[in-house]
């Protein structure tokens, strides 16, 4: 066994090494131990023969090393084997240092599956050493900032997002921003679809968005804030961050998944506004089971070491069909300590609805964003009472009381129900 070429994890723990863990599924017939090795190798110093100059000491200090190979299921008998295929779990450590300070060699050399590899896999999670990890600074606000922006705490925050999705003018969406406001969410957002068309650039909305939000606040005494999307090319970025934060913008949207995690750290180290980081688009990272990377990783993780303060995730509850468990994971990946980084705060998106509020937070706590759309401005007595609801049923279920029975006498709220449902906890 080549010592250069393979580790314990616990020799690796000690040094600077990025451990990629990764799935592959091969034909019985070929050797995993070779396979692995040809990863760590093809990904790192790069070549499938021996070639001049790779001496021992760049083999020691560049090169991969292989961690663990585990059979899935654990079987150690050929005589257990009973399919022409076999499942494989396997770690590859990479030294930090061929990475420099950023997302785009480390990916590379994670996922890049060069030829000479002829490796399907997939990326199922990424360890990060404390060195390395000094290079991010993570979000500016955190968890804990973003209630104290927001001035909530203890009750998740309540966003809608504008819709219709695209085709109208910053004075037309003005208008559906100031229904909504009306109706008591924390925060507006433009919707992913959304971003500098010609006929509504990010900074004429938020010159109009803010006065809506001023007219609202005069009736309410609740301050609405408003996220607007700059996702758009690098040319433009910078420049559209600059236009709306002079047109008084109260934070970022950036659909990473488009942009690139290098893209979205550029932008928090550019800005003091908050980010609420979009992960649209990340299904062609996630979904394949033998290619790609896992949800959590992809929408969790490396959104919040790049700097997001708030991340849009899928849950099963919603029409998109993903498996409760990585729902979970990735808020755990968003909130759960990791060295000097802050916690991300989650944003649950896709089918919230009021009947829904209650399992929500039963299910993942009060750190959260509810992403209410069509429940809010398809309400049929209209947004603002969708808007109501919403935050009625928010009440009700921190209140510890009888969700059904507390909802009686709330118009609002029963019309929602009666629409949508109650979904048991």
């Amino acid at each position: 066994m080549d010592s250069i070429l393979h580790s314990l994890s616990e020799n690796i723990h000690e040094q600077n090494y990025v451990i990629a863990t990764y799935f592959i599924k091969l034909p019985i017939e070929v050797d995993i131990v070779k396979k692995a090795s040809a990863l760590a190798i093809g990904q790192t110093i790069g070549t499938w023969v021996p070639i001049p100059g790779i001496t021992d000491e760049i083999r020691e200090k560049y090169m991969g090393k292989v961690v663990n190979i585990y059979d899935v299921p654990p079987v150690d008998l050929a005589t257990q084997i009973e399919s022409d295929e076999m499942s494989y779990i396997i770690q590859i450590a990479y030294p930090a240092v061929n990475f420099g300070t950023d997302f785009p060699l480390m990916i590379t050399s994670l996922l890049g599956n060069d030829a000479s590899t002829s490796a399907q896999v997939k990326l199922l999670d990424i360890e990060f050493p404390e060195e390395f990890l000094k290079n991010f600074k993570g979000p500016q606000y955190g968890v804990d900032g973003i209630q104290e922006y927001f001035g909530v705490k203890n009750r998740p925050l309540l966003l809608n997002m504008i819709k219709p999705c695209t085709g109208i003018t910053p004075k037309e969406g003005a208008k559906i921003f100031y229904e909504v406001a009306l109706g008591g969410v924390d925060l507006i957002k433009d919707d992913e679809l959304f971003g500098n068309p010609s006929y509504s650039k990010p900074e004429e909305r938020v010159k109009a968005y803010k006065e809506a939000a001023e007219k609202a606040y005069k009736k309410t005494k609740h301050r609405v804030k408003y996220f607007v999307n700059i996702t758009s090319g690098v040319d433009e970025l910078i420049e559209n961050i600059h236009k709306v934060e002079k047109a008084g913008a109260d934070g970022l949207m950036v659909n990473f998944s488009v942009l690139g995690y290098s893209a979205l750290k550029y932008i928090r180290e550019n800005t003091k506004l908050p980010i609420l980081g979009h992960s649209a688009g990340a299904g062609m990272f996630t979904e394949g089971p033998l290619s790609g990377m896992a949800t959590p990783l992809a929408v969790g993780k490396l959104a919040r070491i790049a700097g997001a303060d708030i991340v849009m995730i899928n849950t099963p509850y919603g029409g998109y069909p993903l498996r409760k468990q990585k729902y979970l994971q990735s808020v755990e990946q968003l909130t759960l300590p990791l060295h000097h980084i802050k916690p991300t705060m989650p944003s649950i998106g896709g089918g919230v609805h009021p009947g829904i509020v209650k399992k929500y937070i039963n299910e993942v706590g009060t750190d959260i964003v509810l992403a209410a759309g069509g429940s809010i401005q398809g309400h049929k007595m209209g947004a603002t009472a969708g808007a109501k609801a919403m935050r009625d049923a928010i009440d009700i279920a921190l209140s510890g009381k009888d969700f059904l029975k507390a909802a009686k006498g709330h118009k609002e709220l029963e019309e929602s129900l009666n629409r949508w449902g109650y979904v048991e906890e």
